[in-house]
């Protein structure tokens, strides 16, 4: 049974650090995309940073420059370090790992899930 959880999420003030750990347990991911994605209150879930099997990585307009995204094969995990934080990041956090259509940036198609971990940024 494949399992994704998400661990380091947290409450901090705007300008502040965070990194989310995802732990993929059951399947070998290592040469499929894996994400990171968010969802806030009443908006729709989007993508915010991807790597494929090969290391490429796609992050979303808002968060270049901020967050990076990075994978460790051998150990099944992804990561999202996340610097200079704003109120707009808030959100809950969601791993997500493999896709029908490929390249793990767009909800639809997404294979499997974590349970998210909430982030709040506060100004």
């Amino acid at each position: 049974q494949v399992k994704v959880v998400e661990y380091g999420g947290g409450s901090l003030q705007a300008g502040g650090s965070l990194k989310l750990s995802c732990v993929v347990s059951g399947y070998d991911f290592s040469g499929y995309c894996m994400g990171w994605f968010r969802q806030a209150p009443g908006k729709e879930r989007e993508g915010v940073a991807a790597i494929d099997g090969a290391g490429i990585t796609t992050y979303a307009d808002p968060v270049k420059g901020r967050f990076t995204i990075s994978r460790d094969n051998g150990k099944n995990t992804l990561s999202l370090e996340m610097n200079n934080l704003k109120p707009e990041d808030t959100a809950m956090y969601f791993c997500a790992a493999e896709s029908l259509f490929g390249g793990c940036t767009k909800a639809a198609g997404i294979q499997y899930w974590g349970q998210g971990t909430q982030v709040t940024v506060s100004s």
